[in-house]
């Protein structure tokens, strides 16, 4: 996604006189590893009665409404950690954090540094293993900083991510990235939107400071969700074989532009895993990018005036709605949580 002017230009903070949400959310940079600095927001629940605050809205994408800076509810909660897709950033899944965080969930979200929107950084973005640690020292925030230590439930913890967020999530319940099977099954499926990210996402050969050790899972997390995830490929079989998590897998039936078809991709990770511990499922009507928020009535004329070719992000099946798609994605995800 290449609508990145439009996001600096949006106003992410409207003060709003709207009946209170019983959402809190708030803000920090985390700052434990100094050459990778990680812009993290976080939805809870809260019983404040403070006026709401109208994040993540611009011209063209819907934001919620969330109490900023609310305190947060007695209680103990159960944990989410959202990752963004390629290009994207933490306003993509505002709309499913508000959600959980309204049904008594902890949900935090991080700007991945290159391969957000805010910075797409080379550099960055090829230290591929970053992005599942970036969501372990999340956790690691969550379950020691005091305000947040005695509230999140470390026994609880969940991560979903869509797209590039989801092949993020899949490796911290265990999978592994082997480069000959990923240039192997680039040879039999050249889809450049897939294979022609190898090189910048630091997949194409060994970088620098990568670590030998591929096995990134993290074993406080008790569950994942993919939506629609990518580069799914990239991923050894035996990995996949040998996940231990249980996983949801949720897939777009709709392949705009024979870019991402979820059989390859999503139907790979469900065809390689215990079958006792995956559910997977196709939402006929879904496009890849229905698992984002909601576009306003005129988008797509603002998106494609600003990045050719990028209207395409507001668009979803025949016959739905992205508002549509949205419950059913939480009604499954919420009773996979439960």
């Amino acid at each position: 996604m290449k609508w990145t002017h439009l996001l600096f230009t949006s106003l992410l903070f409207l003060c709003s006189s709207a009946i209170a949400s019983d959402v809190g959310f708030t803000q920090v940079t985390l700052t434990d590893d100094p050459n990778r600095p990680l812009n993290t927001a976080i939805w809870y629940p809260t019983l404040d009665a403070s006026d709401t605050t109208l994040i993540g809205d611009n011209p063209a994408f819907i934001g919620t409404q969330v109490i900023k800076d609310g305190e947060i509810q007695s209680g103990t909660f159960p944990v989410v950690l959202l990752s963004h897709g390629y290009r994207g950033n933490w306003r993509n899944q505002n709309w499913l954090a508000t959600e959980l965080a309204s049904r008594g969930y902890i949900v935090a979200a991080t700007d991945h540094p290159g391969t957000t929107s805010f910075d797409q950084s080379p550099k960055q973005a090829a230290k591929w293993w970053e992005r599942p640690q970036d969501m372990s020292r999340i956790l690691d925030y969550l379950l020691s900083q005091t305000q947040w230590k005695q509230f999140a439930n470390a026994e609880n913890v969940t991560a979903i991510g869509h797209s590039l967020g989801g092949w993020t999530v899949m490796q911290l319940a265990g999978t592994k990235l082997d480069r000959p099977t990923f240039e192997a099954n680039c040879l039999v499926y050249p889809n450049p939107r897939i294979c022609g990210l190898a090189v910048e996402l630091g997949l194409s050969k060994v970088q620098a400071q990568e670590p030998s050790n591929k096995d990134l899972s993290d074993p406080r997390i008790q569950r994942v969700v993919s939506l629609d995830l990518g580069l799914a490929r990239s991923f050894s079989v035996g990995s996949l074989n040998d996940i231990t998590v249980p996983t949801l897998i949720l897939a777009a039936g709709v392949d705009i532009g024979g870019e991402l078809p979820q059989a390859l991709e999503s139907g790979y990770i469900a065809e390689h895993m215990p079958l006792n511990l995956r559910r997977y499922k196709v939402y006929e009507s879904a496009t890849h990018f229905s698992f984002i928020q909601s576009c306003k009535l005129g988008a797509i004329p603002i998106l494609e005036e600003e990045v050719p070719g990028d209207g395409i992000i507001c668009k979803d099946g025949v016959g739905t709605s992205r508002d549509r798609l949205h419950q059913l994605f939480l009604n499954d995800i919420v009773s996979f949580l439960n």
